[in-house]
């Protein structure tokens, strides 16, 4: 009995742990999101909003990242004084941020110029609950290109969508119309394939195509 009943209570302490530390890791994702945003605002407010020339920001750059480094660290380098600034100008509504993305995820976005493109991403890493390491190789792989690469006109307006509003499921249903390209299959678009010879590919494959297909899948064995 007094087992049983200390097992519950380390349970529970954990749990009050577990949760604190969700909370605080959460709290401080979301001040440091604030913070690096707040820089890049101080910055671009005193280049007179970009109104200086481009080679006079770079040295203003460098003399901010000399003199912040010798009392806050390495964490103000030049190039991330530089993520900070576009950070700012890339987002300059800061209610806009999303606390479900860390710094890591904004500096990946921040190197997508196209807008779309971005957005499609940023929307995929929000609802899907991408990691850093996953939104690297979802770029890598050119996930957006390919799927507007697709045949089809509703599967091209489907990809802005998702840029737009992410990925929405209504009905179980909507789960199946999600375009999916499986690159790693190795399976030629367009190309007539047997269910049997799908079937072994995947499940030669089947954390790539867990992946692929996103938030809310598992596997079962057979």
């Amino acid at each position: 009995m007094l087992e049983k009943n200390n097992a519950k209570m380390i349970q529970e302490i954990k749990d009050v742990i577990l949760s604190s530390r969700k909370k605080v890791a959460y709290e401080v994702n979301n001040t440091m999101l604030k913070a690096y945003w707040h820089v890049g605002r101080i910055i671009v407010e005193n280049e007179q909003n970009g109104n200086i020339k481009a080679e006079y920001g770079k040295q203003v750059l460098k003399e901010l990242s000399k003199e912040l480094r010798k009392t806050l660290g390495s964490g103000f380098s030049v190039s991330n004084l530089q993520y900070m600034r576009r950070f700012y100008l890339e987002y300059p509504k800061q209610q806009t941020l999303s606390v479900k993305l860390s710094w890591s995820h904004y500096c990946e976005l921040l190197s997508i110029e196209n807008i779309d493109k971005r957005n499609f991403y940023e929307k995929e890493c929000i609802n899907s609950n991408w990691s850093v390491r996953e939104l690297k190789r979802q770029l890598e792989t050119s996930l957006f290109e390919r799927l507007l690469l697709s045949e089809g006109k509703k599967n091209k307006e489907k990809v802005y969508e998702l840029a737009k509003i992410g990925q929405t499921l209504n009905t179980p249903l909507d789960v199946l119309k999600e375009p999916y390209v499986f690159e790693f299959l190795g399976v030629k678009e367009n190309k007539p394939i047997l269910e049997k010879d799908l079937e072994q590919k995947l499940v030669k494959h089947i954390e790539d195509f867990l992946l692929e297909l996103g938030k809310g899948f598992m596997f079962v064995g057979t």
